[in-house]
C-alpha cells in the first residue's frame, strides 16, 4: 500500500467506527478477514523439538512487540532458561537463514543483513538470533547452530501459522484495535474474534497492553479478564549516541538535562506520535520528524548543522555507523516491564506445556 494512501487510512482507522471512506472498504475487509480465517484454520505445523513462545499483534504497525521479546528473554533468563529468537528481519534482501550471534563479525551485523529490529533485540539480550522470511526455517537454523537453546521467542511471528507455537503473547498499544475492522477498512489483520481463538486445540494466549486504554483492557477486547495484562511503559534515560554503541547505561539525569534545549525528535516506528509524547511528557521541548517505520536514515532526516537531535534505540542501530557531522544524537531508552501476574501465569502455561504437542 502507498504511503501516501497508508497515512489517509490511517486517521480513520483510529477513530471508534467506520467512517464514510472506510465503509466502502467494508467488502475488502470481509476478504482479508475471510482468508486470514482460513491460512488459521488450514495451518497444521510440525512441533520443534523446543517450545516457541510467540509474540505478535493483530493490529497493523508498531505495538510494542520488540521490546516485549526483550523483556521475555530476560524473563525466561530469570526461570533458568536459555532462549534463543527468530525473526523476519524487516527490509532484508534475502529470504534464508541466517544467524546473529557473538561470533558475527561487527562489520556484517549491519540493518541491511539482519534489520533494524533483530540487531536491537541482539544488543539488548546478548541471545542469539536467526533471520529468515520463513520462521520455522530460522528456528531450525537456530536450533542447528546452538542446541543449548531451550526455548524460542519468535518476533511477529502471530500470522505465520508454519511455525508451531506453545505459547501466544498478544500485543496492543494505547491506540487499541480502532473500529475493530480487518484490513483495509480498518488496522487489524485479522477479524476481530480472531483475536481468542476458540476450540480444543487452541494455544494458550495472553494479551499485552503497552499502555492505558480508555477503557480497562479486559472490557475493550474480547478476552477473558484474567489473560489480558498492562505492561509497565516509560522513558527509562538518555544518553549519547557513541555512549550507547559502547555499551553505556541511559539516566534519567541525562534525559532531564536535555530540557531546555531546542530538540529534533525523529522516529521511524511503527507509532512515532507515542515516542514523541513520551519525551514532551519528560518536560523537552522537540520538534516532530515522523518517519516511516523502519526508515532507513538515509539520508539524514534533519538539516546539516542541526545541534540536538533524539531518536529512539531502534533507530540508534542505523545511525551508529553514519558520519553526524556536529549534530550531537542523543538515545532515549524504554523503561519496560511485563507484570507480575503476567509471568506467573507464562510460567504455569510453559510448564504444562514443555514441548510442542
Amino acid at each position: 500500500m502507498p504511503a501516501a494512501i497508508a497515512r489517509v487510512l490511517q486517521r480513520h482507522w483510529w477513530r471508534p467506527r467506520l467512517t464514510p471512506l472506510t465503509a466502502l472498504l467494508v467488502p475488502l475487509a470481509w476478504v482479508v478477514g475471510a482468508v486470514a480465517a482460513r491460512r488459521r484454520a488450514g495451518a497444521h505445523a510440525q512441533p520443534l523439538a523446543v517450545p516457541v513462545i510467540v509474540v505478535g499483534n493483530v493490529i497493523v504497525g508498531g505495538a510494542g512487540k520488540t521490546p516485549t521479546v526483550i523483556a521475555l528473554v530476560a524473563l525466561l533468563r530469570t526461570w533458568g532458561h536459555t532462549p534463543g529468537i527468530v525473526s523476519r528481519g524487516h527490509g532484508r534482501s534475502d529470504a534464508g537463514a541466517l544467524l546473529l550471534d557473538a561470533t558475527t563479525p561487527a562489520e556484517a551485523a549491519t540493518p541491511a543483513a539482519f534489520g533494524d529490529e533483530p540487531l536491537l533485540m541482539h544488543r539488548r539480550t546478548g541471545a542469539p538470533i536467526a533471520v529468515a522470511r520463513r520462521r520455522r526455517e530460522a528456528a531450525l537454523a537456530l536450533l542447528q547452530a546452538h542446541p543449548e537453546v531451550d526455548v524460542i521467542v519468535a518476533d511477529d511471528g502471530l500470522q505465520h501459522h508454519a511455525l508451531a507455537r506453545d505459547i501466544e503473547l498478544v500485543v496492543f498499544d494505547g491506540r487499541g484495535m480502532g473500529n475493530g475492522w480487518p484490513l483495509p477498512a480498518g488496522p487489524l489483520r485479522e477479524r476481530a474474534r480472531a483475536i481468542w481463538p476458540s476450540g480444543a486445540h487452541a494455544v494458550p494466549r495472553f494479551v499485552v497492553v503497552n499502555g492505558r486504554w480508555p477503557a480497562p483492557p479486559a472490557r475493550a477486547l474480547p478476552v477473558p479478564r484474567e489473560r489480558c495484562f498492562e505492561a509497565r511503559r516509560g522513558l527509562a534515560g538518555a544518553l549519547s549516541l557513541d555512549d550507547w554503541a559502547r555499551g553505556g547505561t541511559a539516566t534519567r539525569e541525562t534525559l532531564l538535562a536535555l530540557r531546555g534545549r531546542p530538540l529534533l525528535a525523529a522516529a521511524g516506528i511503527g507509532d512515532p506520535e507515542r515516542f514523541f509524547a513520551m519525551l514532551e511528557a519528560e518536560g523537552l521541548a522537540i520538534t516532530r520528524r515522523p518517519l516511516a517505520d523502519h526508515a532507513t536514515f538515509e539520508p539524514l532526516p534533519w538539516p546539516a548543522g542541526t545541534a540536538d537531535v533524539v531518536v529512539t534505540e531502534k533507530d540508534a542501530v542505523k545511525l551508529a555507523r553514519q558520519a553526524l557531522g556536529s549534530t550531537r544524537v542523543w538515545v532515549a531508552t524504554l523503561d519496560f516491564g511485563l507484570p507480575d501476574d503476567l509471568a506467573r501465569a507464562l510460567r504455569d502455561a510453559l510448564r504444562q506445556r514443555p514441548r510442542s504437542a
